[in-house]
């Protein structure tokens, strides 16, 4: 009886390995990153894919030299001696998803006598920068590239509005950590309450937001207990404050709030191009940028997704912004589909691109490490790729426009 037993069981495994091996799909498939897929008029979706190294990448477009970038940006100059973190290119995971060359001649000619405009926090000026240089790097000899109103570059606060002249467009950013106005508040008896942010009016510099062309929002990393009640910032609407309101809700207050301004600002609605960046993902390992948190030593991007933790802290926030940029389509007012640029997944993997302890000459040497800001050339010159592969497929050019 046992012997009997024994073979069938035999047969039934050899059976059982041999699927396994027909089929070539691994026993325990490895849970996919979470998707929150945007596909523009049926085009990719760039968000679900691979990092593939290429040494060719290392000749990036452009160097640390370039005027317009951060001195925190500039890791190799701040001390960083490896480059591997140039080497890597993002590659969409569907074979039919091309993600085209970031073509910054073509770009150009695109947006001539334009506006592309950057609005958010810190990590939405990352950007700004990264798109700068990469413009920056084809124009022609003697070209023109300067502030509009001779600002500082080293300007943080209000706005910078960088012009290329011989094209007669305009790269802008506006720093607006949460989208939504906050009021400096005169000192109270006890100090609690700072600042007032106003879930329900948009920032003053709004105005100038609603005659872009391209216009790209990011916000996230405000929204918390630390850079929101424990800083004596609370929330109102109207002229009421509400020291109770939860967070989420603030958030999706807001993001209504935002929604509103851009549908009833007409030139906005009927002809800019109109981006939503989804939260980009920190690296502190299991501790927090004050306790400790490290990043550096990382020399490869992960291969699989971020931890759980990781996910938590910018899930909610992925989820109400695609849901507002989804409800920003052509039949609820906009004339064309607002995008949700969705570049977490492909920057949760990539521990390796952070300042980490190479900041800015000066910086104290206990400071905090920098594992949310990216060196540049680097990942944010990958969300721009995106955003520019988004673009061509939406058919976008000032110059069908302004004939």
């Amino acid at each position: 009886m046992h012997v009997r037993h024994a073979t069938i069981f035999s047969v039934l495994l050899v059976l059982f390995m041999l699927s396994v091996i027909v089929t070539q799909k691994p026993l325990f498939p490895t849970r996919s990153p979470p998707r929150l897929i945007n596909h523009v008029n049926g085009g990719c979706d760039y968000s679900d894919g691979k990092w593939v190294r290429d040494i060719t990448a290392t000749t990036t477009t452009y160097g640390e030299d370039y005027p317009f970038l951060d001195p925190g940006f500039r890791c190799m100059q701040n001390g960083r001696n490896d480059s591997s973190f140039r080497q890597w290119r993002w590659q969409p995971r569907h074979g039919s998803c091309h993600l085209p060359k970031f073509n910054a001649s073509d770009m150009l000619e695109r947006s001539r006598n334009g506006r592309i405009v950057f609005v958010g926090d810190s990590i939405g000026r990352n950007q700004w920068e990264s798109m700068l240089c990469m413009l920056a790097a084809a124009v022609p000899a003697g070209s023109r590239i300067k502030e509009k109103f001779g600002k500082p570059l080293s300007r943080h606060k209000g706005y910078l509005s960088m012009v290329f002249a011989d094209y007669n467009l305009s790269v802008e950013y506006y720093r607006a950590p949460m989208l939504v106005k906050v009021d400096r508040l005169p000192p109270t008896s006890d100090g609690a309450i700072k600042r007032a942010i106003r879930l329900d009016v948009v920032p003053r510099h709004a105005a100038r937001w609603a005659s872009a062309d391209v216009l790209v929002l990011n916000t996230g990393h405000w929204w918390n207990l630390h850079k929101t009640i424990k800083s004596g910032n609370y929330f109102t609407v109207g002229d009421r404050f509400n020291v109770t309101t939860n967070i989420k809700e603030a958030f999706r207050r807001s993001l209504q709030t935002v929604k509103d301004w851009a549908l009833t600002n007409p030139r906005l609605s009927k002809r800019g191009h109109l981006f939503f960046r989804s939260y980009s993902p920190s690296h502190y390992g299991n501790r927090t940028w004050d306790t400790g948190g490290s990043c550096t030593d990382q020399w490869d991007p992960l291969t699989t997704s971020t931890s759980e933790r990781d996910q938590q802290e910018h899930s909610w926030i992925n989820t109400m912004i695609s849901s507002v940029a989804r409800s920003m389509r052509r039949r609820h007012g906009m004339n064309k589909d607002a995008v949700f640029l969705n570049i977490t997944y492909t920057t949760g993997l990539r521990r390796d691109g952070h300042p980490s302890r190479y900041r800015e000459p000066e910086t104290p040497s206990d400071a905090p490490e920098d594992c949310s800001h990216w060196c540049l050339p680097g990942v944010p010159d990958v969300w721009n790729q995106m955003m520019y592969g988004h673009l061509v497929s939406m058919g976008f050019d000032m110059g069908s426009i302004n004939r």
